[in-house]
């Protein structure tokens, strides 16, 4: 492994050569997503083929979906890198999410059943009981929160009747939570989520849609408002402070 290497996802069993691609896709995932594989960072094949134990081929053929994924992005005649973050990006992704999750939140309420909003009081129930954190004096992730967390934004649009819109909530989620996990010890402080989760479900089980779809917009956009600030990930907010 390289020098200055990052502690990435521990090595396991090469599977079968059919599912190499998916498993590396998988572990890639998890490391890009939870920040281990720092923005900018060039993602250099005999590393990555060290790292993760495999051969040039699957690796490549999961850096493409990575691509297409947008975690991942190539620079010709450079090859692969992470994705760089940015607040304009930040930005942009947070108001995509905003819109296309109003209109698969619309369409879930549009066809609500008593069904659906058990599985949403028991998603948001079932959040509400474990703590984001796993110390109380400093953060540490939870990991069992983050499933949580997202199982309850899946709920709440998963009734919208469009598989192919939720896969494009999906990336945007993947695509934030990346921020987010960068951002996290700054936006942790800083935010009472359990609250908002509570207050869009009262309103989706109020049946008012518009107040629904203002809270999740919020939720988002508050989100976003404290990341934008982090001069942790946005190293030009010191500049800019320093000119005053």
């Amino acid at each position: 492994m390289e020098a200055g290497a990052v502690d990435l996802t521990a090595a396991s069993p090469l599977p079968a050569p059919s599912t190499q691609a998916s498993h590396v896709y998988d572990r890639l995932r998890e490391d890009l997503l939870s920040g281990r594989l720092a923005p900018s960072r060039k993602l250099q094949m005999r590393f990555l083929t060290e790292a993760y134990q495999t051969g040039q081929t699957p690796l490549r053929e999961a850096l493409n979906r990575l691509t297409a994924d947008g975690l991942v992005e190539v620079r010709e005649q450079r090859g692969f890198y992470v994705k760089d973050v940015s607040r304009a990006e930040l930005a942009e992704l947070t108001k995509t999410r905003c819109w296309v999750e109003a209109l698969a939140l619309r369409e879930s309420m549009a066809a609500s059943t008593p069904e659906w909003e058990e599985r949403l009081v028991v998603a948001q129930h079932r959040l509400s009981r474990v703590p984001r954190s796993l110390s109380a004096t400093a953060f540490e992730d939870n990991p069992e929160w983050e499933k949580l967390h997202r199982i309850y934004h899946r709920t709440l649009i998963g009734q919208c009747g469009s598989q192919s819109l939720i896969a494009f909530c999906s990336q945007l989620a993947d695509q934030l939570y990346r921020y987010r996990r960068l951002s996290i010890s700054k936006a942790f402080p800083s935010r009472h989520v359990g609250d908002e989760h509570a207050a869009i479900m009262d309103a989706v089980l109020s049946g008012d849609a518009d107040l629904a779809v203002k809270r999740l917009a919020a939720h988002y956009q508050r989100t976003a408002d404290v990341i934008l600030q982090d001069d942790t990930i946005f190293p030009e907010l010191r500049r800019e402070a320093a000119l005053g």
